[in-house]
């Protein structure tokens, strides 16, 4: 890779370009006073995803004895399921510093060079959606994952040269909801990888219970498990609807947020008791209604819906696809017996067939 000279000037400001770049100096303020502070910072506070809690801890405890870097770890799965929250906790666990930083902001070989020359030994580094890093980038990490240094090459025609320049020992840990866009060199090279699932609906009602209590609002047994029903398997869903809910409690009630107070409000948000919202029920009315139930194609039911593609592909099937709305054929997307059920919907009879295994 050839690096122009002003690529060689590496300095903070490429580093805070990439670290949280849609977020200005007061909104990372703002920001903290909500989303940071709701974050566990230990394994004993993460709720959930317990079988990879408990791999995450050996591995830790395994470094820590061996006095070497932990190994490069690879999270993927929906998002809002906890993989920056992972990250927080592993580096917290570690007692390292951590730099985040997300893919589509490194653009230039110089934003991911500043990053890797300015980590300390022993640091993490995550990146956010790391499947969308381009391939310069990608190449440039290869080396800096495997034996910790960084190959330069500069100048033109003869004068060309190479420098490998060693940096510290660290360990990066990539997110991603979708694994399979990982190309196969970049994901060989991390020594852990884990998969997030969705959670469960008790799991979601501690979670809710967790931050109703951080941030001083009062809330019940019913009330936390009814937020939790209508979450979408997601503790970033969780959280938010726990502030929505306590909203309404503020003003249509005592404070508490009980069963009703959250019913209500939720169903002022059009959020239904499985927590389909708007758009997922127009979803699979758009395919029961006007494509038979299907299958469909993913390209026609987005220009159908006025949505992107990818948007239906990583926000909305993945929760309908889980809850058994929507399955996935050879020839496109159907509409399950569950989504006649769920909207109300007579099934055509010479439908039936088509759910049958």
């Amino acid at each position: 890779m050839i690096v122009k000279d002003e690529d060689k000037k590496i300095n903070n400001k490429a580093l805070k370009s990439t670290a949280n770049p849609d977020l200005s100096a007061s909104q990372i303020k703002n920001e903290d006073s909500y989303e940071n502070n709701i974050r566990p910072l230990t394994f004993d506070d993460y709720i959930g995803q317990n079988s990879i809690k408990q791999t995450l801890k050996i591995s830790i405890e395994a470094s820590k004895k061996r006095n070497t870097h932990l190994d490069h770890l690879l999270f993927y799965g929906p998002p809002g399921l906890g993989k920056t929250t992972l990250a927080g906790i592993i580096a917290n666990e570690l007692n390292a510093d951590i730099k985040i930083t997300s893919a589509p902001s490194i653009e230039r070989p110089r934003d991911i060079i500043g990053i890797l020359m300015q980590l300390k030994e022993g640091d993490v580094l995550f990146i956010d959606e790391i499947h969308r890093l381009n391939k310069i980038a990608e190449e440039i990490l290869y080396p800096a994952m495997e034996d910790f240094t960084i190959d330069l090459t500069t100048g033109k025609t003869q004068t060309v040269k190479t420098m490998r320049i060693p940096i510290p020992k660290f360990t990066l840990i990539g997110a991603t909801t979708k694994a399979g866009a990982l190309s196969g060199p970049l994901r060989d090279r991390f020594g852990i990888i884990h998969r997030l699932e969705f959670y469960t609906t008790e799991e979601l009602a501690q979670i809710v219970k967790r931050t109703a209590k951080i941030l001083n609002f009062e809330i019940d047994e019913s009330g936390a498990l009814e937020i939790a029903k209508r979450s979408r398997c997601t503790p970033r869903i969780a959280n938010r609807l726990v502030k929505r809910s306590a909203d309404w409690a503020i003003v249509k009630g005592d404070g508490k947020i009980t069963q009703k107070i959250a019913s209500d409000a939720l169903c002022a948000l059009d959020i239904d008791e499985m927590g389909l919202d708007v758009t997922d029920r127009a979803l699979l009315k758009l395919m029961i209604t006007s494509f038979d139930g299907g299958p469909v194609g993913i390209e026609t039911l987005a220009v159908a819906l006025g949505e992107d593609i990818r948007t239906i592909e990583d926000v909305y099937e993945p929760f309908l696809i889980q809850k058994g709305y929507i399955a996935r054929t050879p020839r496109g997307r159907k509409a399950t017996k569950s989504a006649y059920e769920h909207l109300g919907i007579k099934q055509d009879v010479s439908q039936l067939g088509l759910f049958k295994n």
